[in-house]
């Protein structure tokens, strides 16, 4: 069955950022993991979208899929791709372990060595201020964290390790095993030590031997200025402690920001309705527009109309992808208002205004009569 398009696979369209990449990853991989989902097709669905990821996570295999698609000439045998010699079973898991249990070659992976930690979702939601100035924030965690009593060891002390005998401190060992092709040497995690390579004589009383402890703790956040909802802000190592000396994962942080009560942000840029009167529109005026920095001076010129927008130039907000160093800009639009409750004074001088109307041009609803004409 032909392959489907990786950005099809993950619900996105061809040139999504990778936090946009990791994100759709991320809720794919809980829906559909075999041990959450037991729905035929499942598991399939899994290995598909795990193949997806990983190229579409590496910068280069990205940049390559991107230009060549399936049919990358630079995809090596076996590589899995287009190009191999077996069509990408490497990325389906299940033709390497049979060669390997057949011959006791192929690639292995044991899952013993070093690995990285579980990462940490969290959602915060932040005032329009904060969002746009910046800010710092604690936020609060529960994971699991290297027990501090043996540095993640999980021995008592540093001389209650020692090399496994079995394995000689290399975590694997050679068996033989009866095959359809009749007896073979296989290698396997060591089931004396795990796969570790040593051996606890005395475990830490702390932890009993994880090596890791469930703990709270409080993580101080630099939020950017300009970061806007939706947003993702990675901590690299916040997340949970690393298995066998592997590094801990990561923290990722979506933000909401809450709505102002004047200002409309749109990405960068900022919206404010201004009202002016009558007078102001025809005759022109300078009026103070507030903007998120200081207060700035706004020329209306003779003859503006209602919903006419007006530019200030870098007066939006900071643009947190970019580093801080561009920023967007303020759009102002004025509206004109209809005075009501009008005194005896101002009454006269409309009538006196609209007498003198008549007399030298046509109203505007006098043109816009004469066009039926």
């Amino acid at each position: 069955m032909a392959k489907r398009d990786y950005y099809e696979v993950l619900g996105l369209q061809k040139g999504a950022s990778q936090d946009e990449i990791r994100r759709a990853y991320r809720q794919l991989a809980k829906k559909y993991h075999p041990d959450v989902n037991k729905e035929p097709g499942a598991e399939a669905k899994f290995k598909e979208i795990n193949e997806a990821y990983d190229t579409l996570s590496d910068e280069q295999k990205k940049a390559r899929y991107d230009q060549y698609g399936f049919d990358d000439p630079t995809a090596g045998f076996g590589s899995g791709g287009a190009g191999s010699g077996f069509g990408g079973f490497g990325g389906f898991g299940g033709f390497e372990d049979i060669f390997s249990s057949f011959f006791g070659g192929g690639r292995t992976s044991s899952g013993t060595g070093p690995q990285q930690g579980r990462d940490v979702e969290k959602a915060m939601t932040i005032s329009f201020e904060e969002a746009v100035y910046g800010c710092k924030k604690k936020i609060r965690l529960t994971v699991e964290d290297e027990c501090t009593a043996c540095g993640g060891t999980g021995a008592y002390s540093r001389n209650d390790i020692k090399t496994c005998p079995k394995c000689k401190g290399q975590g694997r060992v050679f068996m033989r095993q009866q095959t359809i092709f009749g007896q073979s040497t296989v290698q396997t995690t060591c089931p004396d030590c795990g796969g570790s390579g040593k051996i606890i004589t005395k475990k830490c009383d702390t932890c009993g031997g994880k090596g890791r402890i469930r703990r709270t703790k409080d993580v101080e956040v630099t939020i950017p200025a300009g970061i806007d909802t939706g947003m993702t802000l990675r901590m690299a190592g916040c997340g949970e402690a690393g298995v066998n000396g592997g590094p801990a994962g990561d923290l990722f942080i979506e933000f909401t920001v809450t709505p102002h009560k004047r200002f409309i942000r749109e990405g960068s840029d900022i919206l404010l309705n201004v009202p002016i009167s009558f007078s102001q529109a025809a005759l022109g005026d300078s009026i103070e527009i507030p903007t998120i920095d200081d207060p700035v001076m706004l020329k209306i010129p003779a003859g503006t109309q209602s919903e006419t927008k007006f530019r200030l130039r870098g007066k939006g907000t900071k643009n947190p992808k970019s580093g801080g160093s561009s920023r967007g800009d303020q759009y102002v639009i004025v509206h004109v208002e209809t005075p009501t409750n009008l005194t005896n004074e101002e009454k006269a001088l409309f009538e006196q205004l609209g007498n003198v109307q008549k007399k030298e041009k046509k109203s505007p609803w006098d043109r816009f009569k004469s066009l039926f004409q």
